[in-house]
């Protein structure tokens, strides 16, 4: 577990006097208030933040075994958050709790990372199943990411495009798995930037240098490319038949 987002572990065996510690990420203060109410007097500790960027600060320094993220936060949007947090190895479980009730919005939000999708109005009961079946999954799954014949297992760090194995820096893991947990969506360059290098990236064009090495490593020797560039907008990874 690298030292952002640290999770505490769960242990197999049941605490009665276990408690979940949970992030709340909720600009409605009356919905945040009803949340307290119900999972406090059950044995959950709870905190809290109002717009994005708080929130991805308290993810990232505190312990937490799941986070509850809405989409349409203050500062930088809950998905954009959730992106954060897993390319920086934070493998906490997270529940998005919104009321974007397309598909597409749904397929975005697991793409981004979430590990389950509630929709606003929602019953609290079903909320509180919801965090008892991540906080169960969260021990011993295996997560692995897959683009066409590109995968990439979040547990061991391997990367493999077929057959093929490749070697990557710890910062072209971090790049790549932002550009497939997103797939086949663009990935605009401010988000790549801030993956690397939080919110004071280099002078210069410092990605462009990361992203062809990591083209590179990808793309070198297939047919098939993956690796996209979108001029002055950003970079994707997606199979022909994503395209």
């Amino acid at each position: 577990m690298s030292s952002f987002c640290r999770q505490p572990l769960l242990t197999e065996t049941v605490d009665p006097f276990f408690q979940a510690r949970i992030l709340i990420l909720e600009d409605n203060v009356n919905l945040v208030a009803n949340l307290f109410a119900y999972l406090e007097p059950r044995g959950y500790v709870l905190d809290a933040a109002q717009d994005g960027l708080a929130g991805l600060t308290l993810a990232r320094r505190g312990s937490y075994h799941a986070l509850i993220v809405d989409w349409g936060l203050p500062t930088k949007e809950g998905v954009e958050v959730i992106r954060a947090l897993r390319a920086q190895d934070c493998h906490v479980p997270i529940l998005m709790l919104t009321a974007r009730d397309d598909l597409d919005d749904k397929i975005s939000g697991f793409r981004a990372g979430a590990d389950d999708y509630l929709t606003k109005p929602f019953a609290l009961a079903e909320l509180e199943v919801r965090i008892e079946a991540l906080l169960a999954r969260s021990r011993g799954r295996k997560r692995q990411l897959t683009v066409g014949d590109l995968s990439f297992d979040l547990d061991t760090q391997r990367v493999q495009r077929g057959a093929r194995q490749i070697h990557l820096s710890a910062s072209m893991r971090r790049l790549l798995e932002t550009l497939m947990r997103a797939s086949p969506s663009v990935v605009p360059r401010a988000e790549l930037e801030e993956t690397l290098w939080g919110d004071g990236p280099p002078e210069g064009d410092v990605l462009r240098s990361h992203m062809y090495e990591l083209r590179r490593a990808v793309d070198g020797g297939s047919e098939e490319k993956l690796l996209h560039t979108l001029h002055r907008v950003g970079y994707r990874i997606a199979a022909r038949e994503q395209n």
